[in-house]
């Protein structure tokens, strides 16, 4: 027999503004199982996680905790069960050290004062779970962000939670880190912890979990062990059609001559950095996360200070010395956090949709709000952007978000974009509209600098990979020989020749 569920929700289900997000949904997570969930984005993921965690009420059905019903659960009463949530956008607070993340709503006291001592025992033990070595009074602020992701799981675990929660665990992570994550869900499972696993990368679904929840459209499709199901097959559940191939066609289109190239520069934890780009070309910038991708892509915008031997933009000479010298050269920077970078989450779509364009097209004393609408809507339209544009841009779905922040750059009509991992965090369908925009963007002579975690991305699409390491370029390596096996050898330090295959 199943044991029964450790948590569970019965018909929930929630609307707003009229809106049904969720319409009669059960899912049961049993103890000692890894139970996916899985669903584009906007199919109603994340009220569903809100509302086995108490952060929202259901507008119908209840939750179920061991048995015990509760149709008004809320966060202290989750907390007290053991439910622990690591949500995909990160709620650490930057000034505060690794230690004091990682305990926060949950530091251990002694004579009523808080326990340091305790406090710092119990973080590295966190810590060590999740294979954070750093020094635990370390700002979170100063780490990068796959290593703030880990500081968010280790404060999950903090808690020794019964039900551990996690949305997009991976999307930042090194390949070793996914590795060390890997390991520690096994033994988590062994100790009959019930997990709910919410992922885009299905290759990590399929090797992980036991069982598959699916979504679309706020309804479930899918509840069903998940031997014997092939990953095409979830991929169809969740959009409700055949996607057919993710990746679009690739077709050479790079000029000869560069349009950026640099030698000798250096920024932050840059070494020494020589690299060109053609018009026409995706280049791909790979290797482990922290390795200096996020620091190239800045440098190269004018928002990190930097220093270069040479330096050659469109004919123009040094490097943009600030972000509006470089927006004013051609060039567009796409952020990897969208919602702390690249996107203003308490604005409307459409004024987000015009940020990059009002100095340029329009006076910002005397705007012509009608043309403003027209030029909105029409982004909209071309990037299939779901939402009355009046609407905050927070209330849309991730893949949604992360369209507008990619369509605000089109009317400047940039000569070289640089991409920091812009299909983070997104559903297939979103990915794959992403990915024919950057090869179309690349027919039509713009340059791609494409800085991406996730190496198939790289491997399908990219004309080039740089493979980054400690701060330099390591390996170039030319379409002819990409392969997975050669971006990580590289990235590793071995000879990404002898395993490119």
């Amino acid at each position: 027999m199943m044991p029964a569920p450790t948590l569970a929700a019965r018909g929930v289900s929630k609307s707003f503004f009229g809106n049904a997000v969720l319409r009669e949904v059960s899912i049961a997570l049993q103890p000692g199982r890894i139970h996916a969930l899985l669903g584009e984005n906007g199919a109603g993921k994340s009220t569903l996680i809100n509302i086995l965690s108490g952060a929202l009420l259901p507008d119908a059905g209840a939750v179920e905790i061991d048995g015990r019903v509760f149709r008004g659960l809320n966060p202290r009463d989750a907390h007290r069960a053991g439910i622990a949530v690591v949500q995909q956008e990160l709620g650490l607070t930057t000034q505060l050290s690794i230690a004091e993340n990682i305990g926060i709503g949950a530091l251990p006291r002694r004579y009523g004062l808080i326990d340091y001592r305790g406090l710092a025992r119990r973080a590295r033990a966190a810590m060590d779970l999740v294979g954070l070595n750093e020094d635990l009074a370390t700002p979170v602020g100063d780490l990068p962000l796959g290593r703030r992701q880990m500081v968010e799981i280790a404060r999950a675990l903090f808690r020794e939670p019964r039900v551990l929660i996690l949305d997009e665990p991976t999307s930042s992570l090194s390949a070793h880190e996914v590795e060390t994550l890997t390991a520690l869900l096994d033994r988590l499972r062994a100790k009959g912890t019930a997990i709910l696993y919410i992922s885009h990368r299905l290759n990590e679904v399929m090797r992980l979990c036991q069982h598959v929840t699916v979504l679309k459209d706020g309804v479930v499709t899918a509840d069903r062990p998940i031997e014997g199901v092939e990953a095409a097959d979830l991929v169809r559940l969740m959009v409700g059609r055949d996607t057919g191939h993710l990746f679009p066609a690739w077709t050479p289109s790079a000029d000869r001559d560069p349009i950026l190239q640099v030698s000798g520069l250096s920024s932050g934890v840059l070494r020494d950095i020589d690299m060109s780009i053609r018009r026409g070309e995706v280049l791909g910038i790979g290797g482990l996360v922290g390795q200096g991708q996020e620091d190239l892509l800045l440098s190269l915008y004018g928002a990190l200070p930097a220093s270069a031997r040479t330096a050659e933009f469109n004919r123009q000479r040094n490097l943009p010395a600030s972000v509006r010298r470089a927006n004013a050269l051609g060039l567009a920077y796409v952020p990897a956090d969208r919602k702390r970078e690249g996107l203003h989450l308490i604005h409307a779509i459409g004024w987000n949709l015009m940020l990059p364009s009002l100095a340029r097209a329009f006076s910002l004393s005397l705007r012509d709000r009608s043309k403003e609408r027209v030029l909105a809507t029409a982004l909209a339209d071309r990037f299939a952007i779901k939402g009355d544009l009046t609407r905050q841009v927070r209330a849309l779905s991730g893949g949604n978000q992360q369209k507008v922040a990619l369509a605000k750059w089109t009317p400047a009509e940039p000569q070289v974009w640089l991409l920091n991992d812009p299909t983070r965090g997104v559903d297939v369908e979103t990915k794959r509209e992403i990915y024919a925009l950057l090869r179309r963007l690349a027919s039509e002579g713009k340059a791609i600098v494409l800085s991406s975690s996730d190496t198939p991305e790289l491997v399908h699409l990219c004309d080039r990979v740089a493979v980054m390491r400690e701060g330099r370029i390591v390996a170039t390596i030319e379409r002819e020989a990409l392969s997975e096996g050669a971006i990580v050898a590289a990235a590793m330090g071995a000879d990404p020749l002898r395993t490119a295959a």
